[in-house]
């Protein structure tokens, strides 16, 4: 099962009206082309999240051929990793527009044509806009989609799915280096772009088995999740007003705006019956006519619903869960990506130099986050556990480690503590899933698109922001600490929002009693 929106103390009330309507479910739904979905997702996060975690080995052909500063030529990868997330919002209009298979589609063809275009690079700077700014757009445009239908297209496991289609990051991460550091060996960085470049074009093959699902199975998904949730919230009685002051996010404008398009449709038709019966020359033009008028109203559509998710009267925005929701995001994803960037440097100063090299202590990071993201997935679906209480243990377990990480000092501490944080940060397979039970499935492509913005925002600053505060206090054990006190506040925003989201319509309800 999974954590619905009273576990988290959010009500949205939607689908209200037909939740007694009987169905029946459909097959694709947790079975049948469903897993087709976890592969194409899992082989997405292979070739764009397993390829940017194996850009070490590029990075160090990069300072050997330019010859430039670490830190100016670190920007590289970070522009790829920080761009791939912080396009998340802009991505979910593309999707509104022209769906999630299109537009994993064309990003398939611009990460590639980035990493191809980055083997002709003359220096530093033509790779901040061929690999940091194109292919991290490319891969942007994939990893959305990859996510969204997932949640698509799974309702009862959607932890354990996207926990499954998750650990192509791990795998990836072995893969791709051991193919980068050979390619690079055999042939040179130049060429192993180039075939790396041909190889992302597999993302176009991912894209096409993003199989839409029809309107009809969607409202199917609704009917069958109002009903599991109703189940779950027999005790709670919340009014249609109080709901609505809470960030609910309305259906009207969007009834209004399908009445107006079948209107501009329906001229359109009457036009080409006129035209046949005046002139058959003419049905050429008429028809080119509807079909601009479809792609208009297409755009219009998608564009109205991406813009009202994030500034209209229906905005995210006016989830307050939500908003605590983006301002862990912003200080999460560093402290997963520091102990990548920092970690060797550490293990030098440390003289255990030999013992890492035996087994490298991000390799046990990697290895530990494949089992972190099925065991937490499995444990969110089971039927007595709250995703949304697995996430926050998950998140405590994760920041704790980051704090202590700077006390070990021997190579089994570091491993333990090292693994402790693989497992933990596990935790990101069930960030579509706590999402979703946030603002629902139809507006999960515009608010994962924030969040993993949120977490590209952190993913650019925070591993400099580490390097600059060792440049002033020469000790990497501030930045840790620096961190994981910041980790600490976005969790402490997750824990007082839902608790005053419950509060709140208590209140409300108790002094309309009294009146």
């Amino acid at each position: 099962m999974y954590a619905s929106r009273e576990d988290i103390g959010y009500d949205f009330g939607d689908d209200s009206k037909v939740r007694r309507k009987p169905i029946k479910p459909n097959p694709n739904i947790d079975g049948g082309w469903a897993w087709m979905i976890v592969l194409s997702s899992f082989l997405v996060h292979i070739l764009i999240m397993g390829s940017q975690m194996a850009l070490g080995i590029l990075n160090m052909e990069w300072l050997e051929e330019f010859n430039q500063s670490r830190g100016l030529t670190a920007w590289v990868s970070s522009l790829s990793m920080g761009i791939t997330l912080i396009v998340g919002p802009f991505i979910g209009l593309f999707i509104s527009m022209c769906g999630c298979r299109t537009t994993a589609i064309i990003g398939g063809i611009l990460n590639a044509l980035g990493w191809i275009l980055s083997a002709y690079a003359s220096n530093v700077h033509y790779l901040f806009l061929t690999f940091g700014v194109t292919a991290g757009i490319g891969s942007g445009m994939v990893y959305l989609p990859a996510v969204v239908m997932v949640g698509q297209y799974f309702q009862k496991r959607r932890a354990l799915a996207q926990g499954l289609s998750t650990t192509g990051t791990g795998f990836g991460a072995f893969l791709m280096t051991a193919l980068l550091k050979y390619l690079c060996t055999e042939l040179g960085w130049r060429n192993a772009m180039f075939i790396q470049g041909a190889i992302s074009l597999n993302l176009c093959v991912c894209g096409a088995l993003m199989r839409p699902l029809s309107p009809k199975d969607l409202r199917e998904k609704y009917v069958v999740r109002s009903d599991s949730e109703e189940n779950r919230a027999k005790a709670l009685s919340h009014s249609t007003e109080t709901i609505k002051s809470n960030g609910v996010l309305g259906e009207e404008p969007e009834k209004k705006e399908e009445a107006g398009n079948e209107e501009v449709l329906g001229s359109v038709q009457h036009v080409e019956i006129g035209g046949k019966s005046a002139s058959g020359r003419s049905m050429y033009g008429l028809r080119l006519f509807k079909t601009v008028s479809q792609m208009t109203i297409t755009v219009r559509k998608g564009f109205a619903l991406w813009y009202s998710s994030y500034f209209g009267a229906a905005s995210l925005f006016t989830n307050r869960v939500f908003v605590a929701f983006i301002i862990w995001a912003l200080f999460a994803y560093s402290s997963f990506v520091i102990p990548f960037i920092h970690l060797p440097e550490i293990v030098k100063q440390y003289n255990l130099s030999r013992q890492d090299n035996v087994f490298p202590l991000t390799s046990i990071i990697a290895i530990v986050h494949i089992f972190g993201k099925v065991i937490l997935g499995i444990i969110s679906d089971l039927p007595c556990i709250s995703t949304w209480n697995v996430f926050l243990m998950a998140n405590f377990t994760l920041v704790t480690c980051i704090l202590t990480l700077p006390l070990m000092q021997t190579y089994i501490g570091l491993a333990v503590v090292c693994a402790l944080i693989g497992f933990s940060s596990g935790y990101f397979s069930l960030m579509p899933v706590v999402t979703e039970d946030l603002v629902g499935t139809k507006h999960l492509a515009n608010a994962y698109g924030i969040i993993i913005c949120a977490n590209g925002i952190s993913a650019l600053f925070g591993p400099p922001f580490a390097g600059w505060i060792y440049d002033i206090t020469q000790k990497y054990d501030f930045s840790f600490y620096i961190a994981g006190l910041l980790y600490m506040v976005g969790i402490i925003f997750l824990l007082i929002q839902p608790c005053i989201q419950k509060i709140q319509p208590r209140e409300k309800s108790t002094e309309e009693a009294q009146v």
